[in-house]
């Protein structure tokens, strides 16, 4: 099964533009698959391959007089003298779309990129399936609930694996193995203990001390495991908007998981049933909206910047974007029917700074887009 991503578009028009294309995201989330479909005339090198390796540290004239030109070099970030060379090769050449880099380690992909390819390299980020992507196949299920348990890994769909496998296997395989690499883990079961409480506070405010007492650990070790998560593409920290309207502002980041399947799998919730009994459930059916709307702004290119906003007295708004210089906020509700009330939030805000706001919008669990005055409503799997 192959589903087209959005971001195929994106990538085939800027790399028109640049010598080099950087393509980024969670392990599994479907990179390899989408590059080597794009560009099926290039050769495909893998740097997780210990031989490959070892070739290119050892001898890199050799290396690439055999890679020289349209070469997808997967896991890029294994051999950071690799990008030395690279930018050497594009500058020589002026040739667009010359090498193509992909990485599951944020951290070190971006830290190559920056000293050795700025301005050289257009940079991507693939995120698992999005609401659009599964409904083109007809694969979105019409219950919300359903699909926030099943996740949007690619290989859940195409492989047809029992999501609490997946997800298990995924925590082992990956999640473990890459902080291993990136910090010094010495007890893994903490580690586990660790993400688990992290999901507990999944679409909440994140208070790093209180964290970090139930984990048992430090709040420096908190703020190093987090930054670990983050860079895996686990867990999201959504930053406050800052400006001060003569209130004191709430600056600390709420978390949220980019996938609802891991996410549910962490607490142990297994069927669509539970969770609508949940009592957290407003804040997963938050986690689920906003990762998506983060999604469909990486996978279409939209150049988005996110925050939330509340301030001290509890007046919030869940979700704030901006592409251009006025603001579109959102209140998310985990509920099919619609009451006044709910756009509290979003009024309180429009007082602050109507001058700067663009659209009121208001996203739920019902089925239809309503379009009322002043708002704009909408279903959940319309977004």
């Amino acid at each position: 099964m192959v589903l087209q991503r959005h971001i195929v578009k994106v990538i085939k028009l800027y790399a028109k533009k640049y010598p080099i294309i950087a393509l980024t995201g969670p392990r599994q989330s479907g990179k390899t698959t989408l590059l080597k479909t794009m560009f099926p005339t290039y050769q495909y090198v893998t740097l997780e391959d210990i031989d490959t390796r070892n070739f290119l540290k050892k001898d890199p004239r050799g290396f690439f007089k055999q890679y020289s030109k349209h070469v997808i070099f997967d896991e890029a970030q294994r051999v950071p003298d690799l990008f030395s060379y690279i930018q050497t090769i594009v500058d020589n050449s002026g040739m667009m779309g010359q090498f193509i880099l992909s990485g599951s380690q944020n951290f070190h992909l971006m830290e190559s990129i920056t000293q050795s390819l700025a301005g050289r390299v257009g940079i991507f980020k693939l995120f698992p399936f999005d609401f659009k992507e599964l409904q083109s196949a007809n694969l979105l299920n019409t219950d919300y609930a359903v699909n926030m348990i099943k996740g949007f890994y690619p290989a859940i769909y195409s492989r047809k694996i029992n999501p609490k496998v997946y997800y298990e296997n995924y925590i082992q395989t990956y999640i473990e193995r890459d902080t291993s690499q990136l910090i010094n883990l010495k007890d893994a079961r903490l580690f586990r203990n660790f993400l688990s409480l992290c999901a507990t506070r999944a679409g909440q405010i994140l208070n790093l001390s209180n964290l970090a007492n139930d984990c048992g650990i430090s709040q420096p070790t908190v703020k190093s495991w987090l930054t670990v998560l983050e860079n895996s593409y686990i867990v999201y920290q959504l930053s406050p908007y800052y400006k001060n309207y003569s209130k004191r502002i709430v600056k600390s980041s709420k978390l949220y998981f980019y996938d609802t399947g891991l996410l549910s799998h962490l607490l142990k919730i297994r069927s669509a049933k539970d969770l609508k009994e949940e009592s957290t459930k407003g804040a997963l059916f938050e986690n689920m909206i906003v990762m998506e709307l983060l999604k469909q702004n990486y996978h279409q290119n939209l150049l988005k910047d996110f925050w939330y906003w509340r301030d001290s007295e509890g007046n919030e708004v869940d979700l704030i974007t901006q592409k251009t210089r006025k603001l579109d906020i959102f209140e998310i509700k985990c509920t099919a029917t619609i009451l006044s009330k709910a756009f509290k939030g979003l009024d309180y805000f429009n007082k602050l700074d109507a001058i700067n706001i663009g659209t009121k919008n208001l996203i739920y669990n019902g089925d239809d887009n309503q379009k009322r005055t002043g708002y704009m409503v909408y279903s959940w799997q319309n977004i």
